[in-house]
Protein backbone atom coordinates (compact mmCIF):
# COMPACT_ATOMS: atom_id res chain seq x y z
CA UNK A 1 0.00 0.00 0.00
CA UNK A 2 0.97 3.17 -0.64
CA UNK A 3 -0.12 6.77 1.04
CA UNK A 4 1.63 10.13 0.09
CA UNK A 5 4.96 8.69 -0.40
CA UNK A 6 4.73 6.23 2.61
CA UNK A 7 4.61 2.49 2.32
CA UNK A 8 2.01 0.19 4.54
CA UNK A 9 2.80 -3.68 4.70
CA UNK A 10 -0.61 -5.57 5.85
CA UNK A 11 -0.12 -8.56 7.79
CA UNK A 12 -2.96 -10.74 8.29
CA UNK A 13 -3.96 -13.45 10.98
CA UNK A 14 -2.85 -16.99 9.67
CA UNK A 15 -6.61 -18.62 10.50
CA UNK A 16 -10.09 -18.47 12.55
CA UNK A 17 -7.88 -19.19 15.84
CA UNK A 18 -6.75 -15.18 15.66
CA UNK A 19 -2.83 -16.57 15.84
CA UNK A 20 -0.79 -14.21 13.77
CA UNK A 21 1.84 -15.83 11.65
CA UNK A 22 5.36 -15.47 12.98
CA UNK A 23 6.06 -14.71 9.39
CA UNK A 24 3.99 -12.17 8.43
CA UNK A 25 5.37 -10.08 12.20
CA UNK A 26 9.01 -10.79 10.85
CA UNK A 27 8.79 -8.07 8.63
CA UNK A 28 8.21 -5.92 11.71
CA UNK A 29 11.88 -7.17 12.35
CA UNK A 30 13.16 -7.14 8.65
CA UNK A 31 12.24 -3.47 8.82
CA UNK A 32 13.56 -2.46 11.89
CA UNK A 33 10.06 -1.16 13.18
CA UNK A 34 10.92 0.14 16.51
CA UNK A 35 8.43 2.75 16.72
CA UNK A 36 5.12 1.08 17.59
CA UNK A 37 3.34 3.83 16.73
CA UNK A 38 4.04 3.40 13.42
CA UNK A 39 2.16 0.14 13.43
CA UNK A 40 -1.51 -0.02 13.16
CA UNK A 41 -3.59 -2.63 13.72
CA UNK A 42 -7.15 -3.31 12.46
CA UNK A 43 -9.14 -5.92 14.82
CA UNK A 44 -12.78 -6.61 15.99
CA UNK A 45 -13.77 -4.92 19.18
CA UNK A 46 -16.37 -7.05 21.36
CA UNK A 47 -16.71 -3.65 23.30
CA UNK A 48 -18.25 -1.52 20.24
CA UNK A 49 -21.19 -1.79 19.50
CA UNK A 50 -21.75 -2.54 15.98
CA UNK A 51 -21.53 0.56 13.44
CA UNK A 52 -18.64 1.75 15.75
CA UNK A 53 -15.06 2.46 14.10
CA UNK A 54 -12.15 3.64 17.14
CA UNK A 55 -8.36 4.48 17.03
CA UNK A 56 -6.53 3.87 19.91
CA UNK A 57 -3.27 3.74 21.16
CA UNK A 58 -1.79 0.88 23.12
CA UNK A 59 -4.05 -0.10 25.79
CA UNK A 60 -5.10 -3.93 27.70
CA UNK A 61 -5.26 -7.03 25.62
CA UNK A 62 -9.11 -7.44 26.77
CA UNK A 63 -9.06 -10.94 26.25
CA UNK A 64 -8.54 -10.68 22.47
CA UNK A 65 -6.56 -13.69 21.10
CA UNK A 66 -5.26 -11.68 17.64
CA UNK A 67 -4.13 -8.65 20.00
CA UNK A 68 -2.52 -11.78 22.69
CA UNK A 69 -0.69 -13.75 19.82
CA UNK A 70 0.85 -9.56 18.67
CA UNK A 71 1.94 -9.13 21.95
CA UNK A 72 3.35 -12.48 22.48
CA UNK A 73 5.41 -11.61 19.24
CA UNK A 74 6.30 -8.04 19.76
CA UNK A 75 6.37 -7.98 23.40
CA UNK A 76 4.66 -5.03 23.49
CA UNK A 77 0.64 -3.88 23.17
CA UNK A 78 2.28 -0.03 22.32
CA UNK A 79 1.00 -0.48 19.06
CA UNK A 80 -1.98 1.90 17.48
CA UNK A 81 -5.50 -0.21 16.59
CA UNK A 82 -8.04 1.05 14.73
CA UNK A 83 -11.07 -1.12 16.39
CA UNK A 84 -14.29 -2.16 14.74
CA UNK A 85 -17.53 -3.10 16.71
CA UNK A 86 -19.06 -6.36 16.70
CA UNK A 87 -20.64 -6.04 19.79
CA UNK A 88 -21.25 -8.52 22.53
CA UNK A 89 -22.40 -11.81 23.29
CA UNK A 90 -24.90 -12.80 25.67
CA UNK A 91 -21.86 -13.90 27.71
CA UNK A 92 -18.25 -13.97 27.83
CA UNK A 93 -17.73 -17.88 26.59
CA UNK A 94 -19.53 -16.99 23.82
CA UNK A 95 -16.90 -14.64 22.41
CA UNK A 96 -15.36 -16.83 19.83
CA UNK A 97 -18.92 -17.94 18.35
CA UNK A 98 -19.93 -14.26 18.31
CA UNK A 99 -17.06 -13.15 16.03
CA UNK A 100 -17.04 -16.25 13.94
CA UNK A 101 -20.64 -16.87 12.97
CA UNK A 102 -22.13 -15.86 9.95
CA UNK A 103 -24.00 -12.22 10.54
CA UNK A 104 -27.15 -10.92 9.54
CA UNK A 105 -27.94 -9.30 6.03
CA UNK A 106 -28.13 -5.69 7.83
CA UNK A 107 -25.21 -6.26 10.15
CA UNK A 108 -23.13 -7.71 7.02
CA UNK A 109 -24.20 -3.94 5.46
CA UNK A 110 -23.17 -1.86 8.64
CA UNK A 111 -19.88 -3.96 8.52
CA UNK A 112 -19.22 -3.44 5.08
CA UNK A 113 -19.50 0.22 5.54
CA UNK A 114 -17.33 -0.01 8.79
CA UNK A 115 -14.13 -1.36 6.98
CA UNK A 116 -14.53 1.49 5.04
CA UNK A 117 -14.53 3.91 7.68
CA UNK A 118 -11.27 1.64 9.41
CA UNK A 119 -9.68 1.72 6.19
CA UNK A 120 -9.81 5.57 6.66
CA UNK A 121 -9.05 5.81 9.74
CA UNK A 122 -5.69 3.80 8.85
CA UNK A 123 -5.19 6.49 5.82
CA UNK A 124 -5.76 9.25 8.58
CA UNK A 125 -3.25 7.54 10.84
CA UNK A 126 -0.71 7.13 8.10
CA UNK A 127 -1.21 11.04 6.56
CA UNK A 128 -1.48 12.72 10.26
CA UNK A 129 -1.00 10.33 12.67
CA UNK A 130 -2.75 8.71 15.53
CA UNK A 131 -3.44 11.58 17.71
CA UNK A 132 -5.59 13.30 14.67
CA UNK A 133 -7.19 9.93 13.40
CA UNK A 134 -8.28 9.51 17.09
CA UNK A 135 -9.97 13.31 17.45
CA UNK A 136 -11.22 12.60 13.37
CA UNK A 137 -12.57 9.28 13.78
CA UNK A 138 -13.65 8.56 17.97
CA UNK A 139 -16.05 11.52 17.77
CA UNK A 140 -18.46 10.20 14.98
Amino acid sequence: FFFKQKTAYEIKECDWSSDVCSSDLAVVRRFKLTDMDRLVIVHDELDLEPGTVRVKVGGGLAGHNGLRSINQHLKTTDFVRVRIGVGKPRTKEQGADHVLSPMSASTRKLMDVNVHVAADAVEAIVANGAVAAMTEFNGK
